[in-house]
């Protein structure tokens, strides 16, 4: 009879703490990533794109209406449709008083910050949303890229589109 060494310990504990795990799950006391998924909704979120340098005189290259292919952590995703596009030139802050205002910063010539707002279907999890198998968060870099543009981004929005409201 051959005498077991401590590789065969090893080798047969990995054994059954991998069919105790798989256990667990088939009795649905541990879940899965795919069990998570509570519902899936149509999601709009914001990407805010500082600091874009066009020397176009002010036209916003995004345009509401039209698709943009995204990216998200250097992976491709997909076309997503654009509900909307703020373009704004770059702002300074002037202390007159007690009353700051804002003007246009002229030593940023041709600097803009632009907000688009997206929209897809998304799986909604404890956690939020998934899109394309990314969690969508606020702070997450996404890349919009079009046909004359493409531009590096963060999401600073997130929301559920209100299905009640639609129908009103």
């Amino acid at each position: 009879m051959k005498k077991f060494t401590w590789i065969d310990f090893v080798i047969l504990a990995v054994l059954v703490i991998a069919l105790g795990l798989g256990f667990v799950t088939y009795k649905k006391i541990r879940q899965t990533a795919g069990k998570q998924i509570v519902a899936t909704e149509q999601i709009v979120f914001q990407v805010f794109l500082r600091s874009v340098t066009l020397s176009t005189n002010g036209e916003n290259p995004i345009k509401a209406g039209e698709k943009a292919f995204i990216t998200i952590r250097n992976v491709p995703y997909t076309e997503l449709d654009i509900l909307e596009s703020k373009m704004d030139s770059k702002k300074t802050v002037v202390p007159i008083g007690n009353n700051p205002i804002l003007i246009d910063d002229y030593s940023q010539v041709g600097l803009y910050d632009i907000i688009v707002t997206l929209t897809d279907k998304a799986q909604i999890t404890k956690d939020g949303a998934v899109v394309g198998g990314n969690k969508i968060k606020i702070g997450l870099p996404i890349t919009l890229e079009g046909q004359s543009y493409k531009l590096n981004g963060i999401v600073s929005n997130i929301g559920v589109v209100d299905k009640k409201a639609e129908n009103e």
